[in-house]
């Protein structure tokens, strides 16, 4: 008996999706919910599972297409067993595919990939003999690749294999599409910007105090939670309390109105190698330290090996951004529509400051709020800034809520 795999049914704003690799070919077996094919769509990567076990007959549709839910993917014979050669339909369908992705998937067999490095495989013609993967599970990840092509012998012949125009000087070029998701994120920066009065202003936090905290209590943190205490949980309980005070940074503009919200949903970007994502805490002002620190180790792992769902990311109220990280020392953050405002950590760097009349070293950060001027004053937007930064200079604040 034949079974149909179709498309999954499609999030109510995601139109459509790119089918970007498939994980199985005709005559392969399959087990019951084994992933067949990843699906892209403008902010998640998808899995389609197989509905039953069996032998993929036959693929209807070839890796690079786009998909709207339902459309029929491939067929699964359930009765049959997987046979050492493929028949002659089954090999015509192959054929139908793209010569790089026939190449990439003789060269990934048996290698379990993470979406982003499927596509390098792909677009450089790697082959993943020999190539350990770090990710969950032993999947491979984008890093993994990277690592393998910069690696002295693997360097001249992935070098050799990207497609490339020679120019004067024997130098090259390179174009590329942008992914589904790299597209969707250019275009709703611009939109912000479009729609949205933009303003950012600026304060910076002394850290010796949220230091000398975390410092002390790290460990014993760490032993009855078991989870390492950040900068992060600070972050986000001082912004809670910042968005109590002073709730029309919490709200949005939807036409002539302004939406005001009773919770806090805080967005936490977070960078992965397909791009900038935002997955959302919900109910912020009812997570422990200890909560809000597991909750975003468990989204960063989930951006990394490609499981985040579209639900992750989805309905936050505000977000905060860490170019710190990366050590950026000062930058002006872009909201995430239809938000109303978006605060930028950065790098903390030692530097002189004059406390008590005294010129000493203190660890400061500068921080960035953008705000859409439309429905948020200069005021607010200062003295939220201010509250965040009093709440980080004598953590008991937050306790107290003072």
């Amino acid at each position: 008996m034949t079974i149909e795999v179709r498309v999954p049914q499609l999030p109510e704003s995601v139109a459509d999706a790119t089918l970007v690799t498939w994980h199985k070919q005709p005559g392969d077996a399959v087990g019951r919910d084994q992933n067949l094919a990843d699906l892209e769509t403008d902010k998640v990567v998808l899995e389609v599972p197989a509905p039953v076990a069996g032998v993929l007959k036959e693929i209807r549709v070839v890796a690079g297409s786009t998909v709207t839910s339902g459309a029929l993917l491939a067929i699964i014979d359930e009765t049959a067993t997987a046979a050492t050669a493929a028949t002659p339909a089954m090999v015509a369908t192959v054929a139908e595919a793209p010569a790089a992705t026939a190449t990439a998937a003789s060269r990934t067999d048996g290698a379990k990939l993470g979406p982003a490095a499927r596509r390098l495989v792909e677009e450089r013609h790697v082959d993943t003999t020999g190539i350990a993967g770090s990710g969950r599970e032993g999947r491979i990840t984008k890093q993994d690749v990277v690592r393998a092509l910069d690696a002295p012998a693997a360097t001249p012949t992935a070098r050799a294999a990207s497609p490339a125009v020679i120019g004067r000087s024997g130098r090259t070029e390179q174009r590329v599409p942008m992914t589904r998701l790299r597209s969707r994120i250019a275009s709703r920066l611009i939109e912000a910007q479009a729609t949205q009065a933009l303003l950012t202003t600026f304060n910076e936090v002394d850290m010796k105090a949220l230091n000398d905290a975390r410092a002390r209590y790290k460990d014993r943190f760490e032993k009855v939670h078991g989870v390492r205490l950040g900068f992060m949980s600070f972050f986000v309980k001082a912004t809670v309390e910042a968005l109590r005070r002073y709730p029309i940074v919490n709200a949005y503009v939807d036409g002539t109105e302004i939406v005001y919200h009773d919770y806090y949903d805080v967005g936490v970007a977070v960078s992965t190698d397909r791009g900038l994502i935002v997955p959302v805490l919900r109910d912020a002002d009812l997570m422990s330290s200890a909560d809000v620190e597991r909750a975003i180790g468990a989204y960063a792992q989930k951006a990394r090996d490609g499981s985040i769902t579209l639900e992750d990311l989805t309905g936050g109220t505000f977000s905060i951004t860490n170019g710190g990280v990366f050590g950026s020392l000062m930058s002006t953050p872009i909201v995430n529509s239809p938000q109303s405002a978006i605060l930028g950590m950065h790098k903390v760097q030692d530097r002189p400051v004059v406390v008590d009349g005294q010129i000493v070293v203190r660890p400061m950060m500068y921080l960035a709020l953008t705000y859409d001027h439309r429905i948020i004053d200069g005021r607010e937007a200062v003295q939220f800034l201010v509250t965040i930064k009093d709440c980080l200079e004598d953590p008991a604040r937050l306790l107290l809520q003072v």
